[in-house]
Order: structure tokens, then C-alpha cells, then sequence
């Protein structure tokens, strides 16, 4: 029951949950233990353990939020004597920096142009979705023809996201016109429409592309374009990149809406520039403050005739 929340609902987030609340089980029948009624000390010593094995601090912490997620259901269902891992627990600090090789705006614009004069159709389009929308890999391979639209004057794009739900984004000239060439192409006759439940992205046997291909593709133009550490990038290198992009000059809310994510935490973990000194508001609050201690000032100085006193 607890997979079907709203938060578990993809295959994939559900496949992840099942995967951490298994190291736990596997640990506690090792041991020998009843499972509804383990003590904090016994989740102390799993952390240590899971340290002991040279995991990093946001896999530990993956590992630990999952099982105290469960632990917390089965507490409330009456189904546990109390969650061993909750808020008490000290837990392995997470970076507030994503990991992930991002891709400046110079590598997307570079990469775009190289796919415009050198690849296919097919290529182009990917890339141009991916750096207009911000999109998971995920969006990208299992889109439908149908997703695409109008709304309130807009192209627009409905692309699938976590929990099983579809967001929709607005698809800028840059990507419209990559994605129009494309599926003109693919039409056998100019005109002709396309099945709607076709992959918008599809092989040439008509299956949709999948995940290690966008994979492959990201790496290949972006060495091709000469881009730095082209073998380090991923397609969610393309997702850092175009919310580090957005947050200098957008708001973070509006970045953060745009992405998808859930915690704004979330979105400013890719926010490069944070600690950038150009972006200090040092000289708007120097500004703020002089200009009210130049009013408050003439207060406290002395009328022009008190020196001559």
C-alpha cells in the first residue's frame, strides 16, 4: 500500500523505494531480527555499516530516507512498535551542490549548431527539447506525437514527468521548428499526419528511442562541438545546465516551477553562481542604509550657529 502514494506512483521511483527498503530487510533477517520492532541503536548501527562500506553521503542518506519513510507508515498503521530511523537520527550531510557535469550556455549553443550543420533532423530536435524545456531523459524518450499543442497562443509540448504525471511546457521557436523538420521527414508524404500515439521520437523501425541512446548522443555532438569534458556529460547534464542558466536573472520560484521540483532546495542545488560576488546585494543594502543615515543624519547634527556660541 505504501507504493501507492502519490509521491511512488512511477515504475521507476517504486523500483528505487522496494531497492533501499530491501538492503534494510536483508540486513535485519542477517541478523536475525523482528523487523516491526528494532530499537535506534540497531538503525545506528546499520548507518555505520553502510559508512563502513565507503557509500557516499547522499546514497546512505537515499537509503536511510527510504527506510524511515516505511517505517513511518508502518508506525501509523499500527503496524510497528515506533520508526527507528526518525527525526532523531543524525543523518550523512548532503552536498547543496548537484554533482552532475553541467553544460554552460556557450556548450548548448555550440552543440546546437554543430547538430544543425552536421546531424540529423532527429538529433537536432532532441537536443533543441531538451535545452528548451529543462527535461528528464525520461520526458524525452517516452513522448507521444499527440503531446504536442496549442494553448492560449503558445506551441506547446505535454512531456510525461516523475509520479506518472504530465507537465505541459511551452515550446519555443527553437525547439517547434527543430521538432516540425524532424516529423516532416518522418511523414511517408508531405502533409500526412503522423499516428498520434507514435513515439515522437522514434527509430527507424518505428520504436521509440530510448535512454543510452540520448546517453550516447549528449557525449557524441558535444565532443564533435568541442565542448570540455564531453566524456564526463549526461542528459541530465543538460538539465543543470538550463536551470543554472535560468537562475541567474529568474526568480528562484519561477526556475524552480519551470523544472518540476518539489523542494526549492532542490533547484538551488544547481545553482553554480550562489556564492558569486557579482551577485551580492552588499551594494543594494549599502544604498538602502546610506540613504537612510543621510535623513536620520541632519538630525543629529548641530544648527550652523551652535559652533559660534
Amino acid at each position: 500500500l505504501r507504493l501507492q502514494g502519490e509521491r511512488r506512483s512511477s515504475p521507476a521511483t517504486q523500483a528505487g523505494y522496494i531497492r533501499e527498503v530491501a538492503w534494510w530487510l536483508t540486513w535485519v533477517i542477517t541478523r536475525g531480527l523482528d523487523p516491526t520492532d528494532i530499537g535506534h541503536l540497531e538503525a545506528d548501527l546499520y548507518l555505520a555499516a553502510l559508512r563502513a562500506q565507503g557509500l557516499k553521503n547522499a546514497t546512505r542518506a537515499r537509503r536511510l530516507s527510504a527506510v524511515s519513510s516505511w517505517y513511518a507508515y508502518l508506525h501509523r498503521a499500527g503496524l510497528a512498535a515506533r520508526n527507528p530511523f526518525g527525526s532523531g537520527m543524525e543523518r550523512p550531510r548532503v552536498s547543496q551542490y548537484s554533482t552532475t557535469r553541467g553544460i554552460s550556455a556557450d556548450d548548448m549553443e555550440r552543440m546546437l549548431a554543430y547538430a544543425q550543420v552536421h546531424e540529423t533532423p532527429r538529433t537536432t530536435a532532441v537536443l533543441a527539447l531538451m535545452f528548451s524545456t529543462g527535461c528528464r531523459v525520461g520526458s524525452v524518450t517516452d513522448t507521444t506525437v499527440d503531446g504536442l499543442g496549442h494553448d492560449s497562443g503558445h506551441r506547446t509540448i505535454d512531456l510525461p514527468v516523475k509520479g506518472g504525471a504530465t507537465k505541459r511546457f511551452v515550446l519555443p521557436p527553437l525547439a517547434a521548428d527543430a521538432i516540425d523538420a524532424y516529423l516532416e521527414q518522418r511523414r511517408e508524404r508531405p502533409g500526412r499526419p503522423l499516428d498520434p500515439t507514435a513515439p515522437l521520437f522514434a527509430t527507424r523501425t518505428g520504436r521509440p528511442i530510448d535512454q543510452p541512446y540520448v546517453f550516447r548522443l549528449v557525449r557524441r555532438v558535444a565532443a564533435a562541438a568541442g565542448v570540455h569534458g564531453a566524456d564526463q556529460l549526461s542528459p541530465h547534464s543538460a538539465r543543470h545546465g538550463v536551470a543554472t542558466v535560468l537562475l541567474d536573472g529568474h526568480p528562484l520560484h519561477v526556475v524552480q516551477d519551470f523544472l518540476g521540483h518539489a523542494n526549492p532546495a532542490t533547484t538551488r542545488r544547481y545553482d553554480e553562481d550562489r556564492e558569486s560576488l557579482d551577485r551580492s546585494p552588499a551594494y543594494d543594502l549599502s544604498r538602502i542604509l546610506s540613504a537612510g543615515a543621510a535623513r536620520h543624519r541632519r538630525r543629529y547634527q548641530p544648527p550652523p550657529d551652535s559652533e559660534d556660541r
